[in-house]
């Protein structure tokens, strides 16, 4: 590393909270310590604020609490990139999955010349573990097999303390490229429901852009809902509600019925719908909200006490 990139990550480390926290979490620092030890400690260095296990309020406090006292093994299968889709599949059926081409225990064991000129490689166990070839000839196959080589050395599940990442199989799925014709930009609806209840939908977009992904977050009658998450801030312009908006949130509620809470990710191609992945703690629920008050709001969304401790 150059001398002054050096000096630059130093000065990062030992001037901002934030970046000095991620570094020590990946460093395995706080291993040792209890989840519930762990997120006390890290919590108020990502959101600002000490966290309240005891009698939380805000959303981001609440997904802390699941984290320590809701423990369902079917959650370690619906964030399974691999075997969520038969999940997925036996609840609402398998047209709403994207086609897997092939599944492999090691980067080692990829065959390239077996997969189609376009293809995503995925890590089945982690969240940034993703690779897409949108043409063979230029794909850097070297550069994607240490991504993902780095990714299946990694365990995820310590990270933020997401427990059901913890006993996910560590392989690589090689997926169908979906695109919609003439963008790169595929938008991504996030829909979050509370008890098998959608509340809430998030567009994201201008994920491969220098400028970074945009967040935009839209209530259940598709009005604006004025939210900054974390380090993803809204574009100015507004999205259309999407012509499979009623399908997307009737398919949420069957995938979230038995959940006190779950985030159902969607592409829509050429009207046709795709389900992406299952995530129980959006943003490890430690992206802070603006205005803060947006928080508490949706925390009043999710009942703690109707759920059982496990």
């Amino acid at each position: 590393m150059k001398l002054s990139k050096l000096c630059k990550v130093g000065m990062s480390f030992l001037t901002k909270p934030y970046y000095r926290t991620r570094v020590l979490i990946k460093s395995g620092y706080y291993d040792n310590l209890s989840d519930e030890d762990f997120l006390k400690k890290i919590f108020p260095k990502y959101m600002g604020y000490p966290l309240d296990l005891e009698n939380p309020k805000t959303f981001s406090e609440k997904l802390q609490w699941l984290k320590v006292n809701y423990r369902n093994p079917i959650q370690t299968v619906m964030v399974d990139k691999h075997e969520a889709k038969q999940f997925i599949a036996e609840r609402v059926g398998n047209q709403y999955i994207i086609p897997t081409l092939a599944v492999w225990d090691s980067v080692e064991d990829i065959d390239i010349d077996a997969l189609p000129n376009q293809f995503v490689l995925k890590s089945t166990h982690d969240s940034g573990g993703i690779v897409i070839c949108k043409d063979k000839s230029s794909f850097d196959f070297e550069a994607a097999k240490a991504k993902l080589s780095a990714s299946l050395k990694r365990d995820y599940s310590k990270i933020a303390r997401e427990w059901p990442y913890q006993n996910v199989p560590r392989r690589i799925i090689a997926e169908e490229y979906i695109s919609e014709l003439g963008s790169d930009d595929l938008l991504d609806y996030k829909m979050f429901s509370f008890h098998g209840e959608p509340k809430l939908t998030v567009v994201c977009s201008d994920r491969f852009s220098k400028t970074g992904t945009r967040m935009n977050f839209y209530d259940i009658n598709w009005e604006p809902m004025g939210i900054h998450f974390g380090h993803y801030p809204p574009l100015p312009n507004e999205f259309p509600k999407p012509a499979t908006y009623e399908e997307m949130k009737r398919l949420t509620a069957e995938l979230s019925k038995d959940c006190p809470f779950l985030r159902v990710d969607f592409y829509e191609i050429k009207g046709r719908l795709f389900i992406g992945e299952l995530t129980f703690f959006p943003g490890a629920g430690l992206e802070t909200f603006r205005p803060m008050s947006k928080d508490y709001e949706l925390g009043e969304w999710l009942h703690l006490e109707t759920v059982h401790r496990s």
